[in-house]
């Protein structure tokens, strides 16, 4: 059986959890003032910045992405948080994840993004 890793553990969850091939990150969002009260552009980029750092710490990067999961806490934020993306992924097309966006009530109030991610081991 593939052993269970699990990184920046509390009593409430993993930050990272590697099992069978597969990193999963948990839920990622902007953090801090200002930028937990900023647009939906400069949150993006926290939490993009965010998941590739939790993913170089395990040795893998966004070219493994296979799944992404996306809570707005206002579908308006859609294009804002497109246009990140898409710029983040630019160079790397032919590598994007599966994805959902979804509306979502989040946990604090200001973030309006927070990202799950699943990624294979490089």
């Amino acid at each position: 059986m593939t052993h269970i890793q699990r990184h920046h553990t509390n009593a409430r969850l993993s930050k990272i959890v590697r099992h069978g091939g597969l990193i999963y990150l948990c839920g990622q969002t902007a953090k801090g003032s200002p930028v937990a009260t900023g647009e939906i552009g400069a949150q993006t980029a926290e939490v993009l910045s965010r998941v590739e750092a939790l993913l170089a710490e395990v040795g893998s990067d966004r070219t493994r992405l296979l799944a992404v999961t996306i809570y707005l806490g206002d579908m308006a934020d859609f294009g804002g948080m497109n246009d990140v993306w898409e710029a983040w992924l630019a160079e790397k097309q032919a590598e994007a994840p599966a994805r959902t966006t979804v509306e979502a009530a989040l946990a604090t109030e200001g973030l309006r993004i927070e990202m799950t991610v699943v990624a294979a081991e490089a």
